[in-house]
């Protein structure tokens, strides 16, 4: 079924993955990071809203993204090898080189690249090969094995099971060579991330990849700090809850206190199945259970955003309303910075849909410089085609053009092809109804 104008656009300038277990949710478009000098994103880690960096390891490291707890601490022991294998893209090499840089540099890992057998091996193939094994997700990784063939051959047996591991020796990610180079740096962060450390997502985090929102997808100095403490000398692998609790001075508890019942209602909400009437109600129970828990942080605020991504199409008063309501949560939350920009973005294609394109201008403007410190190539490219859209409605065809231009480098990077490119601004088009206007 085809979808409203309005909502496709909207989806394309939004995370649109679904989660799943230890992997990317994806197809995601707005992801990424270090389009600049190789190692130059870095953001300083924020204070968490509502507990300490050890309490958010502690749910980090002790649980799954399905919810299943994991009753043994495991990490790698000794210098950690990254080998890459299969149909490299071009793009990899430099963006695993920095990441690999920023590992050692702000997580203290010691991880280098090699290009014989390695501890971790990054494995690139066809994306419909991966989507046989895991229809759902952009990327995914797993333990114990160091190919995909190896990986079809134990798939089901304990071998792969992250639960049986006590203590890291080797880890395969899977990447689809056949995406945008945004893409693939998106799954170099996550997957790596996931292949070094926690192997859990939780949503009230703000500045973390740690979070299936997906607003982040490049390492935050949030993140670089739960790595570092994963390998700190205080820890080791078979270490149980109790004992790695003890260690860092805290209680052996590891809830995340978020109900099943709304994550549940979050993915069906942004699943790809089901009517949009469906995923609408889904977010509408979403947001209910966020407000009978009483919840003020990051996951009353998605629950807000995805409500209003869900009724931009049929209801974009509605819409707006619910982006203003997640605007204000998000605006007093520690490092939430980029989730605003998101919510400026949603709010600026409304603005360009309803005919006010100063208004879209103004907010694409404002969100522009957080997105460049964030080095978001692809969320930069919609916003700049966005402001292009209002320039030319306000009758300056030439700023446009000149601004489109501008845009280039940063869409080949976020979209890949020139059809993705072109795609996206004929999307942005038809929203200020440009073509229609001729």
């Amino acid at each position: 079924m085809r979808l409203p104008l309005l909502l496709a656009a909207l989806c394309v300038v939004s995370a649109c993955g679904e989660p799943a277990q230890v992997s990317k949710g994806g197809p995601v478009e707005e992801v990424g990071v270090g389009f600049g000098a190789p190692g130059g994103y870095r953001l300083e880690q924020t204070a968490q809203s509502g507990g300490s960096l050890v309490r958010d390891f502690m749910e980090l490291t002790f649980a799954m993204e399905s919810g299943r707890s994991l009753q043994t601490f495991s990490r790698f022991e000794g210098p950690v090898t990254v080998a890459m294998t299969g149909q490299v893209p071009p793009s990899a090499g430099r963006d695993l080189t920095a990441l690999i840089g920023r590992l050692r540099s702000e997580a203290g890992i010691d991880i280098a690249q090699t290009s014989g057998a390695a501890a971790i091996t990054i494995e690139f193939t066809s994306r419909a090969d991966l989507r046989r094994l895991a229809p759902t997700a952009a990327c995914f990784v797993v333990p114990n094995v160091s190919s995909l063939a190896e990986f079809r051959r134990k798939r089901g047996s304990d071998a792969v099971d992250w639960a049986q591991v006590t203590r890291r020796e080797r880890a395969a990610i899977f990447i689809p060579a056949d995406t945008s180079p945004q893409e693939i740096r998106d799954c170099l962060h996550e997957e790596l991330a996931q292949a070094l450390g926690p192997l859990n997502d939780l949503y009230r985090l703000t500045d973390s990849v740690f979070n299936d929102d997906n607003f982040h997808s490049v390492l935050t100095g949030f993140d670089m700090a739960i790595l570092r403490l994963t390998y700190s000398p205080q820890l080791a692998s078979g270490m149980s809850l109790s004992e790695v609790a003890a260690r860092l001075g805290t209680a052996p508890v590891a809830g995340s206190g978020t109900a099943p019942e709304w994550v549940r209602e979050i993915e069906a909400a942004l699943g790809r199945n089901g009517s949009p009437a469906a995923r609408r109600a889904a977010a509408g129970r979403a947001l209910a259970l966020a407000q009978a828990a009483g919840w003020q942080d990051n996951r009353l605020a998605f629950s807000h955003f995805v409500a209003g991504r869900l009724m931009a199409a049929s209801d974009p008063p509605a819409a707006q309303a619910a982006f203003v309501r997640a605007a204000a949560i998000y605006a007093r939350l520690p490092g939430a910075e980029l989730q605003l920009a998101h919510v400026d973005t949603q709010l600026a294609v409304l603005a360009l849909a309803g005919g006010v394109p100063e208004e879209a201008a103004r907010l694409a403007d404002r969100a522009m410089p957080v997105v460049r410190r964030h080095d978001n190539p692809a969320l930069l490219a919609t916003l700049m085609l966005i402001k292009a859209e209002a320039l030319e409605a306000m009758g300056n065809p030439a700023a446009a053009a000149a601004l489109r231009m501008d845009t280039a480098p940063h869409a080949r990077y976020g979209f890949g092809s020139e059809g993705g490119v072109q795609s996206r601004m004929r999307n942005i088009a038809a929203v200020a109804n440009r073509a229609e206007r001729g």
